[in-house]
């Protein structure tokens, strides 16, 4: 495993050095090209992903066929469609590579038998999808709050390494707004 996720595991809980074999059992390493689809809409959302390198996205396709991109995940960030993963369920969404990534990708299956033998890894989890959570209840508020420039301009105050990394069509997916309007927001923001 990945000493990233070790790291990033340690960062919240106490992990014993003679736990650490045990622990990566439980997960697979994988890489991904750029558009790579690592989870299909309609489909039973089986693994929750942790990302080495690289970027994933989530989107879906609205009623007109358009991609609706709700979430972006960069190193050290977890992604998946926590209820469909938490029920077995098949997803709405697509999880989909950016770039090309290296992630650590662990099934249903083997997250509770995880969680059973390492319980500290309960407190992990409950951590990290608060701090998801959290984030998500911020970008509702967000979407509501602000006119479209602010929600750009304070997306990229807040997160400057998507707005430079992301291609813009996938940036204006996630702000919910035209790429054509985006560009006359970045165009407005240079004069």
């Amino acid at each position: 495993m990945a000493s990233e996720l070790l790291q990033h595991l340690r960062k919240y809980v106490k992990i014993d050095t003679k736990d650490e074999s045990d622990i990566s059992h439980f997960f697979q390493e994988k890489a991904y090209d750029k558009k790579d689809i690592l989870v299909e809409q309609n489909t039973r959302c089986r693994f929750h992903f942790f990302v080495i390198k690289g970027c994933l996205r989530m989107f879906f396709l609205n009623e007109k066929g358009v991609e609706q991109t709700i979430q972006f995940a960069i190193k050290d960030w977890w992604i998946t469609d926590y209820m469909a993963f938490d029920r077995q369920t098949n997803t709405n969404f697509i999880i989909q590579a950016v770039e090309p990534s290296d992630v650590i990708q662990i099934d249903y299956e083997n997250q509770e038998k995880l969680l059973h033998q390492f319980p500290q890894l309960e407190r992990y989890y409950r951590l990290i999808y608060q701090r998801a959570y959290s984030a998500l209840q911020l970008r509702t508020k967000y979407i509501y709050d602000f006119s479209r420039e602010q929600l750009y301009h304070h997306f990229n105050d807040s997160f400057p390494e998507f707005t430079h990394r992301i291609p813009q069509h996938l940036l204006a997916s996630y702000l919910n707004m035209t790429p054509e309007y985006l560009s006359e927001i970045k165009k407005k923001s240079r004069s």
